[in-house]
């Protein structure tokens, strides 16, 4: 990352000088107008929290719900307690088209970051791999974003040798997608998993790995599914 260019130094002596009270007169306005800008685009493009509040209280009622169900092999998750709008978080899919969370609206969404130097992420994959090929509707769908920066062939190579066909290849070759869930509180290590309602609201998460393929995790996940 390289620093910003050094502020130039002074004005040549050939340029025209204004009397100081005129300049300052210009560069406060300039710095008013800058600051006045900044505050609508940051008013239209932040989240309202009081809109995500009452559009994911029901994630936070179903969640509550579910709790008793984080047991054995999904004992590690952790359940929402606030309501959480996800952000929409960006990557690709194995022909590098772009893709958004928010394709998967309307689904509930088991939400995997993943690497091929993470061998608990390796070790997870299959059972990933089988829990997509038990739930996997329309109502529900596992999205396992790798985020491999050097080798981009080497996450494809390990989908194809572990026979994991029905997981998509997803990828974020910068991942930016961890540095978006660890600023929300929600990735501090690899793997990372977080259950997602149809709103894109958290229903829950884990770091670490799970049997994702268990009876508890399928009886977790299917209770988040509804009727």
């Amino acid at each position: 990352m390289t620093n910003p260019d050094p502020a130039s130094g002074p004005a040549p002596e050939t340029r025209p000088r204004f009397p100081a009270r005129r300049v300052l007169i210009l560069l406060g306005a300039v710095i008013v107008g800058a600051a006045v800008g900044y505050g609508v685009v940051h008013k239209a493009s932040a989240p309202s929290p009081s809109a995500d509040a009452a559009d994911c209280a029901p994630a936070v009622t179903l969640a509550k719900k579910l709790d008793p169900l984080a047991t054995g092999e999904v004992a590690a998750v952790t359940m929402a307690r606030t309501p959480l709008k996800m952000p929409d978080l960006a990557f690709e899919d194995g022909n590098g088209n772009p893709k958004k969370l928010s394709d998967w609206r309307g689904k509930t969404v088991l939400l995997n970051l993943w690497a091929t130097w993470c061998v608990p992420c390796r070790k997870e994959m299959p059972a990933l791999d089988r829990l997509q090929a038990k739930l996997g509707s329309d109502k529900f769908q596992v999205v396992a974003v790798n985020i491999d920066t050097r080798d981009l062939d080497k996450p494809k190579t390990f989908l194809k040798e572990a026979n994991l066909t029905r997981l998509g290849n997803f990828s974020d070759a910068k991942a930016r997608v961890f540095q978006d869930l660890k600023s929300i509180g929600l990735a501090l290590g690899m793997p990372t998993s977080v259950l997602i309602d149809g709103r894109g609201c958290r229903i829950g998460h884990i770091a670490g790995p799970a049997e994702w393929d268990s009876d508890d995790a399928v009886k977790l996940i299917r209770a988040s599914l509804g009727p």
